[in-house]
């Protein structure tokens, strides 16, 4: 099939990072990577500017070490791997202006992106193009997009948030919860996946803050729930915003401990809220540690190796997820589109975060553990 080509954007910060030895800036080759020689080209499409670019950076450097090692290897066939890589801004139009743009120039896979509405928005037009790419979002919205060609390295929000809620409700008996939640996305998928879990035990929070994006002053929402009196509150915002929020509840004297997802279990929210602030938040997440097993100890010593810091979450996600993609390409004997997908659908991989197999929707991985922030660090939580 002959897929259309678009227009090519403008003005928007494209970084190339070149892992194959010798190989051309994004675009510059214009040999087909779907066919039987030269490099085959991925696209890896996050936020490397703006308040998001943590997840950005994450998610690179964990794909780059799945690529560095596959070429290490011999890459796929004899074939290496270039790894491309382009900055989204955190915003969908960007996005979905870089879809178009990866489809023009021969890309035949994507890896990306860690903002659920970016990826959302990206969709439409990579599944057109059928190219399947494997996203760090969590969001159910992700789900009801529909597309084949769109899979998580993941779980999504309805799995952290009902093991979530299965701790707070069912094991310590808390039911006077408190939500503030942000008007993105990915806030909004954790704030009905909490909630439907919630309605499931009959309980109803105490209060429902819903914030936006950009929002840096929660003295009002904060000061709502503070009334309330709630025994704990749950998060759902990314790393900064629930930083912010954390740090501010605090200084307002709220005691009560936080509760959320992956966000809740990263550097950068440790860092904003403040390891005071934040002792006691209670996090679901499929890695806890670097030391959960074998596996992630060998992979946190070659991602400190690679990088002289110490892996988390979102590099073990997209680490995961870059090795689906290549094994499926590799299995595939270099596939394109639907055949692609295809593959990746039938791979069966036993990842840092789990066991994946992946069903019609795109979701691989169904469970998460329970974590708690001690002395500034997460560890899995007794009980």
């Amino acid at each position: 099939m002959v897929r259309p080509r678009a227009t090519a954007i403008s003005a928007v910060a494209v970084l190339a990072l070149v892992v194959a030895a010798g190989c051309s800036a994004p675009g510059g080759d214009k040999k087909e990577s779907g066919s039987d020689s030269g490099p085959i080209k991925i696209a890896l499409v996050d936020a490397q500017s703006g308040q998001l670019s943590s997840l950005g950076a994450w998610e690179l450097k964990g794909a780059k070490l799945a690529v560095t090692e596959w070429n290490a290897a011999g890459g796929i066939n004899g074939r290496q791997i270039q790894l491309d890589v382009f900055d989204d801004q955190a915003d969908p139009t960007t996005g979905t202006n870089l879809a178009r743009k990866i489809d023009s120039e021969g890309y035949i896979a994507m890896i990306g992106t860690a903002e659920s509405a970016v990826t959302i928005a990206m969709a439409p037009t990579l599944k057109t193009a059928e190219i399947p790419n494997i996203t760090s979002g969590q969001s159910p919205g992700l789900v009801a997009v529909g597309s084949e060609f769109l899979f998580l390295n993941g779980p999504t929000s309805t799995t952290y948030d009902e093991t979530l809620a299965k701790y707070i409700v069912d094991q310590q008996g808390i039911k006077s919860i408190a939500l503030i939640t942000n008007n993105g996305s990915y806030g909004k998928g954790e704030h009905d996946a909490f909630t439907k879990a919630l309605t499931a035990r009959s309980v109803t929070p105490v209060a429902d803050q819903v914030v936006t994006t950009d929002q840096k002053d929660f003295s009002a929402a904060l000061t709502s729930i503070r009334q309330k009196n709630p025994k704990l509150i749950f998060l759902g915002a990314e790393e900064v915003e629930s930083g912010l929020i954390v740090k501010q509840a605090r200084d307002l004297g709220i005691t009560v401990p936080f509760a959320g997802a992956a966000p809740q279990g990263t550097p950068v929210f440790l860092d904003t809220a403040g390891a005071a602030g934040a002792e006691g938040t209670i996090v679901s997440s499929p890695y806890l540690s670097n030391d959960i097993s074998p596996a992630s100890k060998k992979f946190a010593d070659a991602y400190k190796a690679a990088y002289n810091e110490d892996a988390e979450l979102h590099g073990a996600k997209a680490y995961d997820g870059a090795q689906i993609m290549l094994t499926a390409l590799k299995n595939s004997n270099v596939a394109t589109g639907k055949p692609l997908a295809d593959a990746i659908r039938a791979t069966k991989y036993q990842g840092l975060l789990g066991d994946f197999a992946f069903d019609q929707t795109g979701v691989g991985i169904f469970a998460t553990s329970i974590g708690k922030i001690q002395g500034g660090k997460l560890v899995a939580a007794a009980g």
